[in-house]
């Protein structure tokens, strides 16, 4: 491989010849393959970083697009929460006015009274502090937060009223509710709302709500309804001589007479149970109103209802008559609490403002009923 070789040269008559070793060849071919791969490489250097050079410039122009598509959703998320927030608001005012519609001013009781100084940061507050279009949230949860509050307390007042009506019929309301608690079942259904979405004073509102609806059905079932029109009574409740033998006698109910046919109405809302004969009372028409408490009408010379229906205070249940053990046309009126006999007095006699607040509680849900 590369021979030595001799290159003659002529000029002017003379020859002249150049020996190249070979040796001079070796060397010169390294020489110009090194100056060749030196070329091709930094060819390739420069083509290489042009490629990224144009590289990182294409992902500089995503990244460019990428944050401007960011700013452009962070500038409608606040729009949006902006937005969310003033119907919030507005939503939050307009509660604000049925409270005060139905309870008051609420000055009285201030949601910070209610309330009290915040221990520490609201619950969630720490997640969005960062986020200052997030102020307005945290300020309308606080809010309403307060609200709750008034509202429950609101509704313990209300409660307290029912339950005071209750304890003026020789009722015990709290003994109504425990009995009412012990019977209660249905299937197992789990709350499918987040864990969190009921806070504390949400959760003490439910429960007031639930004591506040107890106790007004409760009152409202009373039967305080007088069961026909009649001006006087011919044998009240207790003790007295038998009318029949004159021997001493126990009487479970009131009597009031009157003409044959007259309507007799139902004491308070409820379902009828019982259409028919019993003995010693002649026809008999029974409502049963909740809570153990049963009503009873008796000597009738004809019925207006049907077991199963439910009927309102004042409807028309059946016709006085003189059927059974009477001696003449009245109507045999009982209340019985759980089975037993209690004088219908307490019920028929009740003081205006019983009654008062027994008809704000039928009126709630006359209201709630027609609405569907």
């Amino acid at each position: 491989m590369c021979p030595e070789r001799e290159i003659f040269l002529r000029s002017g008559g003379q020859v002249k010849f150049v020996r190249i070793s070979r040796r001079a060849q070796m060397v010169s071919i390294g020489v110009l393959s090194t100056a060749l791969l030196g070329w091709a490489g930094v060819t390739l250097a420069m083509a290489w970083e042009s490629a990224a050079v144009a590289h990182d410039r294409a992902v500089l122009t995503a990244q460019g697009k990428a944050v401007a598509s960011t700013a452009s959703k962070v500038a409608d998320y606040r729009k949006s929460v902006d937005s969310l927030a003033h119907d919030l608001e507005a939503r939050q005012d307009f509660m604000d006015g049925l409270y005060r519609t139905h309870f008051g001013d609420g000055r009285a009781a201030t949601g910070k009274d209610l309330v009290g100084e915040e221990e520490g940061k609201p619950e969630g507050k720490d997640k969005i502090s960062l986020a200052p279009e997030a102020a307005p949230l945290i300020r309308l949860a606080d809010r309403q937060r307060r609200f709750a509050m008034m509202m429950t307390a609101a509704v313990d007042r209300r409660a307290d009223k029912a339950a005071a009506a209750i304890r003026s019929f020789g009722l015990n309301p709290d003994q109504l509710f425990r009995n009412a608690a012990r019977a209660q079942g249905g299937p197992f259904v789990p709350w499918q709302g987040e864990k969190d979405a009921l806070t504390p004073e949400l959760e003490e509102l439910a429960d007031a709500l639930t004591r506040m609806e107890f106790l007004e059905r409760s009152l409202v079932a009373i039967p305080s309804g007088r069961p026909t029109d009649a001006p006087m009574e011919t044998s009240s409740y207790g003790y007295r001589r038998d009318p029949f033998n004159g021997r001493p006698a126990f009487h479970a109910g009131i009597d009031f007479p009157g003409r044959y046919g007259q309507p007799i109405l139902a004491a308070a809302r409820g379902r009828v149970t019982y259409v028919g004969q019993r003995q010693g009372y002649g026809n008999v028409v029974e409502v049963v109103h909740g809570n153990g408490m049963m009503t009873r009408y008796a000597h009738l010379s004809g019925f207006a209802s049907r077991v199963g229906q439910e009927v309102a205070r004042g409807d028309t249940i059946g016709r006085m008559g003189s059927t059974g053990r009477s001696t003449g046309t009245h109507l045999h009126f009982e209340v019985r609490l759980n089975d037993q006999p209690i004088n219908p007095r307490r019920f028929l006699e009740a003081r205006q403002d019983v009654l008062q607040v027994q008809q704000l509680a039928k009126a709630r849900f006359a209201d709630v009923g027609n609405r569907g």
